[in-house]
């Protein structure tokens, strides 16, 4: 076996490439709980792009036999039924793990210098996934899936000047027909596969040289023993490899179960109205999409324009991009930040949840007032950061980890 390796390594940097991000990769030896969620957000990718090769086989992207491909896959192909719940569930649950590894990056200030790019390829994936998760959301050829895509594909029609043939570029047509459904199923299988593929690459790659944050935010590259290993790091593999295996055995505990037993979630995984086909005569009762976009549909609801709405949705990605350099506190953890941090951060998060609920909920005056003023919240989050972490007293750092 060490022949083998030898005449690998000659070739090809296996051996390094183990030490350099797993064997002597020194992480900081007090990750907790919100450390789980970055490995379980690719073990989803994995389980989509498994199942989703497996559901390509029996698919047919056509207006025509889409709907009915999904109910073969559904009924006669074996395990079928099966392959097709996990990949719908494995999209429900890439958001909600994404959305946690997200807030742990924000409640332990995982964007801060010198960790900036690792957060701006993280927010590529997550943009590419938003873009993954739209292309596939049609493809089962349903009423929701068919008049949710009408109703965001219309809104680049707010676009000035460019807005009309932007939309009907992204059709291929000028309704939403087999053309669209072609040129969607192309991308959700192929394209942004492999863009997402590269971006986690990247993300992993500029973590690595720069090192993992922790719960305390303190750099250990600082405090080093004689041979240069950092006195609070220790080896990712086995100690937090084996520690990943027991948050993959629970996730996939919760997981499976959902698989097996409550895969609609109550209408929020899988929508009552896409168990029928799509029909361009009949729109639904109440349009929404799926619940991890509902969030921003709220945001473009809770604006009167058509074209502030889209604006403002826009806005509400993009500021995540700037986030790095929004945040001027000399600490990075939440845990010695000043109180207005924290509260900030408790309000954006109470905000967030509420325009996810909101977004999947029928508008009234009501709801849309209260759209607003959690929009208003979201976006004072990111305006009023360069101030009140500037101003705020913060807690003396500790030199090295307290575990």
């Amino acid at each position: 076996m060490s022949k083998f390796m030898d005449w690998v390594d000659a070739r090809f940097p296996a051996t390094k490439m183990w030490e350099d991000h797993l064997s002597k990769y020194y992480a900081p030896k007090n990750f907790n709980f919100f450390y789980f969620f970055g490995s379980l957000a690719l073990l989803v990718l994995v389980n989509q792009i498994v199942t989703g090769v497996w559901l390509t086989m029996s698919y047919t992207p056509s207006a025509e036999e889409a709907f009915a491909s999904v109910e073969y896959i559904m009924r006669d192909v074996e395990y079928g039924a099966i392959l097709r719940l996990l990949h719908s569930t494995g999209a429900s649950a890439f958001f909600i793990v994404v959305y946690l590894h997200m807030f742990r990056g924000l409640l332990y200030g995982s964007y801060q210098k010198p960790r900036e790019l690792v957060w701006l390829f993280g927010m590529l994936i997550y943009l590419a996934l938003m873009a993954e998760a739209f292309m596939g959301y049609l493809l089962p050829w349903g009423q929701m899936s068919y008049w949710g895509a009408q109703v965001i594909i219309s809104l680049f029609g707010a676009i000035p000047v460019i807005g009309d043939d932007l939309t009907q570029w992204i059709r291929g047509d000028y309704l939403i027909s087999g053309i669209t459904l072609n040129r969607f199923f192309a991308l959700h299988v192929v394209a942004l596969p492999i863009v997402i593929l590269g971006l986690v690459v990247l993300h992993i790659l500029a973590l690595h040289e720069v090192g993992s944050n922790n719960p305390d935010g303190v750099d250990i590259k600082k405090n080093k023993d004689e041979n240069g290993i950092p006195l609070d790091g220790i080896p990712f593999h086995p100690y937090y490899t084996v520690k990943d295996i027991v948050g993959v055995v629970v996730f996939l505990f919760i997981f499976c179960s959902i698989v097996f037993f409550f895969p609609e979630m109550g209408g929020y995984f899988l929508e009552k109205p896409n168990f029928e086909q799509a029909n361009p005569f009949k729109t639904p009762e109440h349009i929404a999409p799926v619940w991890y976009f509902t969030p921003f549909y709220a945001i473009l609801r809770a604006v009167p324009d058509k074209l502030l709405g889209v604006i403002a949705m826009g806005a509400a990605i993009a500021v995540l991009f700037v986030l790095p350099w929004l945040d001027r506190s000399p600490v990075k953890s939440m845990r010695y930040k000043g109180l207005l941090s924290k509260i900030w951060l408790l309000v954006f998060c109470i905000s967030f949840v509420i325009l996810g609920v909101l977004g999947v909920l029928a508008p009234t005056p009501g709801r849309t007032l209260l759209s607003q003023v959690c929009t208003f919240l979201y976006f004072a989050y990111f305006i009023l950061m360069p101030f009140y972490t500037r101003l705020e007293k913060t807690k003396p750092v500790p030199e090295r980890v307290t575990g």
